[in-house]
């Protein structure tokens, strides 16, 4: 099958490449693909439409007119044109064409700039006249790329990514250097197509096309049948836009693909094997996120978050353990110990931990036990003094008595 243009921002340059025909039927070669019934509903929508509906282009046509046509073979060079622009989804904001005449000489006849109407733009190429002599096609088609394609003739700029498109009809043999030319047009993203006619040279058209050379070159024996390319081209230009038309079933995105659609789904959602409906994904399944520790599912993406006793680090993904008994952090009334990320309370010596490990109460150090006094324990703050009974001394141990 013959793939669609749709390289955004480059120049297409058509090139049809001459290749042997029965010369009883005085039709086109084999390779230019004959219309297909509509099977499909996209089939359907293009049968009812003869009018492209797919993205703009800006489309120029480069036409021969040496010596070596004859007049009434310009003439149906001209119907040629008019038969491709009715194909074609013309105005201001989809398909825009220039017209370019060459011989010795080349003639602009009408930038992309001028016309925004069939109607217009079929009676300006009802009025060019040939120009007779020699056939200059590089210096056409080197014209088309410094003269034509401009912003200030018609086209429009890269980043509105229209594809610009250039068909050549010729029926000799370049009296310049082409290869150098054509060279340079491919490597600036010129996509480039050739229509040879009769006497066209193979060679020639092969050096300019790009490739691959048999959906980039085209060849019919004589003028007389040259209208019957006008399918052919349709078929590259024109497949129709399902998505754009609004004639898919698909739940969430549609993608053109040539002539029909693909369904796709938002980020976060998955297509289902039905290939039209989509369903949430569960994104914080194993191996579909990067969280270090803890993934929260959050309206078709997530979010990381860390254990107790862990922060989250600036990279919104891993964690590292926080300090814990930070001012702050805990609820320790005295000491707070640091544990692996979580903490424990403690008390200042002289005081003892509550029940609710937290708070801290002083201890009675004359408490039985807690002292070694002989006789007297006098409590003394956070501390104690021994001393004696009546008739009794206090030795210097401080603790017993005499």
């Amino acid at each position: 099958m013959r793939r669609a243009l749709g390289i955004p921002g480059c120049c297409l340059a058509l090139l049809l490449l001459p290749q042997l025909l029965p010369a009883a039927w005085g039709s086109p070669h084999r390779l230019l693909r004959q219309p297909r019934p509509p099977t499909s509903r996209a089939g359907s929508l293009a049968a009812a439409d003869t009018a492209c509906k797919n993205r703009p282009l800006d489309l120029v046509f480069v036409i021969d007119s040496s010596r070596s046509v004859r007049p009434e073979e310009f003439e149906k060079v001209k119907i040629f044109l008019s038969k491709m622009i009715d194909t074609l989804d013309i105005g201001e904001r989809t398909t825009r064409v220039a017209v370019m005449n060459y011989a010795s000489t080349v003639k602009v006849e009408f930038p992309l700039r001028t016309y925004f109407d069939k109607a217009s733009m079929k009676e300006a190429i009802s009025h060019i006249e040939p120009l007779s002599a020699g056939t200059m096609t590089g210096l056409a088609i080197q014209t088309a790329m410094d003269e034509v394609f401009t912003e200030e003739m018609g086209t429009r700029p890269a980043t509105f990514n229209i594809p610009k498109v250039v068909i050549v009809v010729t029926d000799g043999r370049p009296q310049d250097q082409v290869q150098d030319v054509a060279a340079s047009a491919r490597t600036a993203g010129i996509e480039i197509y050739a229509v040879g006619v009769d006497r066209a040279d193979m060679q020639s058209l092969r050096i300019m096309a790009s490739e691959p050379l048999d959906e980039h070159v085209f060849y019919v024996e004589t003028y007389g049948v040259i209208e019957k390319l006008t399918s052919q081209f349709r078929e590259t230009f024109c497949a129709v836009n399902v998505c754009a038309l609004g004639a898919h079933d698909c739940e969430q995105i549609c993608v053109s693909n040539s002539g029909s659609y693909l369904c796709d789904c938002y980020e976060g959602y998955a297509l289902n094997p039905d290939k039209r409906t989509c369903s949430a994904v569960d994104t914080c399944a194993p191996g579909r996120h990067k969280c270090d520790q803890i993934c929260v599912r959050n309206n078709g993406s997530y979010v990381c978050d860390c254990y107790e006793g862990y922060t989250l680090n600036s990279d919104k993904k891993t964690c590292s353990p926080m300090d814990i008994c930070a001012p702050g952090r805990h609820d320790c009334a005295q000491v707070c110990l640091n544990n692996d990320g979580s903490y424990s309370c403690d008390c200042y010596e002289g005081y003892t931990l509550n029940a609710d490990k937290k708070t801290c109460s002083a201890v009675d150090m004359c408490e039985p036990g807690r002292h070694d006094c002989e006789q007297v324990c006098v409590r003394d703050d956070l501390s104690y003094t021994c001393d004696c009974y009546p008739g009794y001394n206090l030795n210097p141990d401080k603790k017993t008595c005499s």
